[in-house]
């Protein structure tokens, strides 16, 4: 294996522990200029391997573990943020929920806390936790069933949410980078894209395990998002994209176990 080989190798292995690198690093590291490092890192991104950001590179990442899975992981960070992320919400009349393990916790603390609300989703765990509360009316939005994701997708489902309007948008995602929210299934992505369209404000309620990681499908550019509820505070790149899109990062740390 070549030199460079060799070290594209390690600059991706350096990646899958530290998710996010900075040139400057990497060129020290190797003990190459930092000219060698910007060509190593544009050939593992035109490869698809890796994403560029300023300055630096994440590790593009292409699928994640099941609904089912994901609902077992993370349990205190998730409580805490649903909790926060509910406290949010109490003078809003329409929401639209999208599919996720975060996203099903801050409905299960909706249904505690909320009344007479309408809620749009297009996720079945999501419907489910909000029936226990008769006083919010669910709408469930018509599309094709996914079955991993225990979701509805596809034109039909976009079609539907064109002709509607909401508050805010809770959305998850699989991975959160400088560049924006991004989701692993293309198809959800599609839907997360039309919910942020129609409402008024927009919600991304991810765990810190999500930073710096890129999925195939952005749905959002910064920009585009006024509330990021996590954990943990981010820092370096994502931090810095997030200040200046200026988007509230409201930080919830987990209280313990649930009981």
């Amino acid at each position: 294996m070549s030199k460079k080989a060799t070290r594209q190798s390690a600059i991706v292995a350096r990646l899958s522990s530290n998710p996010t690198l900075r040139v400057g690093e990497l060129a020290e590291e190797f003990g190459v200029t930092g000219e060698t490092i910007r060509r190593d890192l544009d050939d593992l991104s035109a490869r698809g391997t890796i994403s560029r950001t300023y300055g630096g590179a994440v590790l593009r990442s292409r699928s994640e573990p099941s609904l089912s899975k994901r609902h077992t992981e993370h349990v205190e960070e998730r409580t805490a943020i649903a909790h926060h992320a509910a406290s949010r919400l109490g003078d809003a009349s329409v929401l639209m929920i999208g599919s996720g393990a975060t996203t099903t916790h801050i409905a299960r603390r909706l249904a505690t806390v909320l009344k007479n609300v309408t809620v749009i989703t297009h996720s079945f765990s999501v419907a489910t936790v909000l029936s226990i509360n008769p006083t919010i009316r669910v709408m469930i939005v018509p599309g094709i069933y996914h079955a991993g994701e225990g979701a509805t997708h596809g034109g039909q489902a976009l079609r539907f949410l064109e002709g509607l309007n909401a508050d805010w948008a809770i959305l998850g995602a699989s991975g959160i980078s400088p560049e924006g929210p991004s989701d692993a299934l293309i198809e959800a992505s599609e839907v997360y894209g039309a919910m942020i369209a129609r409402s008024a404000r927009r919600m991304v309620a991810c765990d810190s395990t999500k930073f710096d990681r890129l999925f195939t499908a952005r749905y959002a550019r910064w920009s585009q998002i006024d509330l990021l509820v996590t954990e943990t505070a981010p820092t370096g790149p994502l931090r810095a994209s997030l200040d200046r899109e200026k988007v509230e990062i409201a930080v919830a740390p987990p209280r313990g176990p649930r009981v």
